[in-house]
């Protein structure tokens, strides 16, 4: 029997992987841990428990006393709010994986540990097309840095301590179930709550800026995916690039005005945007696709029409 926390519960990857874990490994068995209550659905489907990754006393007292096996490390600083406050995003994002790589190598009952990574890995010098699996990893940013950083660590307690960890570097995610939580590529869940709400929509990103982009359920199910595949089958122990698909802010206003003829999107370009000219075009996942079959359902215009109901739902 498996018993999981989340760490990062009521984020934008945690409030709804949190529910898929529950429904695979039975809501008992899935704990759900944040430094803030999470949504109705978290807080009431399961045992959730206040708990900041810093404080690693309690941290190493909860994962004993309910005998974790399965550790899903997802509280960080993301890259937009990162730079406000570079010093103290670096010190959450890399000493909160720390200490779990740490406890990791102590406590026997766990086995298994998902980390994420992130496109920010990349960096100017980074080819943008189809970019590799191994490449040039020169990032420009905090959150970029401390992600890159975080990757030679999770290799390294894997080689030097035989620690099972696994990592995918995400795209971009879009959901409608929660909103944008500081990253660069929120423009593309943004757009559509001011779609419906407004009917129109300032881009700080400028239109022509492609980025890849995952709908959360691909990336609910890729990581559940590596997580269970069998370890002997993994070439990568650092972190796994993956695509979903590839769009800019010009191309999803055309699909939105499919749904909602009226909507119009005007560009002011902030800080993000140099963040964003740093990062790939597009992506090679072809490794995750050959070592455990990372596979996709939404295309973009599957995506916009989902969002779009989504989210009238939501706010009706």
């Amino acid at each position: 029997m498996e018993n999981i926390l989340v760490i990062g519960a009521a984020g934008q990857i945690g409030s709804e992987l949190v529910i898929a874990l529950r429904k695979k490994y039975g809501s008992e068995n899935v704990f759900a841990t944040d430094i803030k209550q999470p949504p109705a659905d978290v807080l009431e489907g399961g045992p959730f428990q206040i708990l900041d990754v810093m404080d690693n006393n309690r941290l190493i007292h909860f994962v004993i006393r309910h005998k974790i096996t399965q550790i899903y490390h997802l509280a960080a600083v993301l890259s937009g709010n990162a730079e406000k406050i570079p010093l103290q995003a670096w010190d959450i994002n890399m000493q909160s994986l720390m200490n779990i790589l740490d406890l990791a190598k102590e406590v026997t009952d766990v086995k298994r540990i998902f980390w994420p990574s992130s496109i920010a890995i990349f960096g100017p010098s980074t080819p943008r097309q189809d970019t590799p699996q191994y490449t040039i990893t020169e990032p420009n940013t905090v959150y970029g840095i401390s992600k890159l950083a975080g990757e030679r660590w999770v290799e390294y307690y894997h080689q030097r301590y035989g620690l099972d960890i696994r990592s995918i570097r995400y795209p971009g995610l879009i959901s409608y179930k929660t909103e944008a939580g500081g990253g660069t590529t929120d423009y593309a869940v943004e757009i559509f709550y001011d779609a419906i709400r407004e009917g129109k929509y300032e881009s700080f990103l400028s239109e022509d800026t492609s980025l890849p982009m995952m709908f959360m359920d691909d990336a609910i199910q890729a990581t559940i995916d590596l997580m269970d595949a069998e370890l002997e089958d993994l070439s990568i122990h650092s972190s796994y690039n993956v695509a979903g698909m590839s769009f800019n802010p010009k191309q999803l206003a055309e699909e939105i005005k499919e749904h909602i003829p009226e909507f119009e999107i005007t560009y002011k370009p902030d800080f993000r945007q140099a963040i964003a000219d740093s990062w790939p075009a597009c992506i090679d996942d072809s490794v995750a696709k050959k070592d455990w079959g990372l596979n996709y359902k939404y295309d973009i215009k599957c995506l916009t029409k989902t969002m779009l109901d989504g989210i009238k739902e939501k706010l009706s």
